[in-house]
């Protein structure tokens, strides 16, 4: 599992790449930091890359909403796969984020 941050702008963009379940969930974590740190911008999380996602991934994913919402920032998740769009899907994630394909 890989994160790669780019900041340009008022936007932050974080392509995520791998599997993020619960052995690199502690590592995304904090990878994620500088994606809380600058919560007030708009973030974009590039999911091309990402193959799966486990319940710890989706709580820190929750978890930066939550950041983003407290200093009034956007969150955008993109170009998930159809599983991982199956696992929003069930759980609900689907209507908490801006999922654009």
């Amino acid at each position: 599992m890989n994160t790669e941050i780019k900041i340009e702008g008022n936007t932050v963009r974080a392509s995520i790449t791998g599997r993020l379940d619960t052995i690199n969930a502690a590592k995304c974590e904090k990878d994620f930091l500088p994606l809380k740190e600058n919560a007030e911008k708009e973030i974009v999380l590039d999911c091309t890359e990402l193959e799966y996602i486990s319940s710890s991934g989706l709580r820190l994913f929750l978890s930066l909403r939550k950041e983003v919402q407290a200093k009034s920032g956007s969150l955008v998740i993109e170009n998930i796969n159809d599983d991982i769009r199956n696992v929003f899907n069930i759980t609900g994630f689907s209507k908490l984020f801006d999922i654009r394909p």
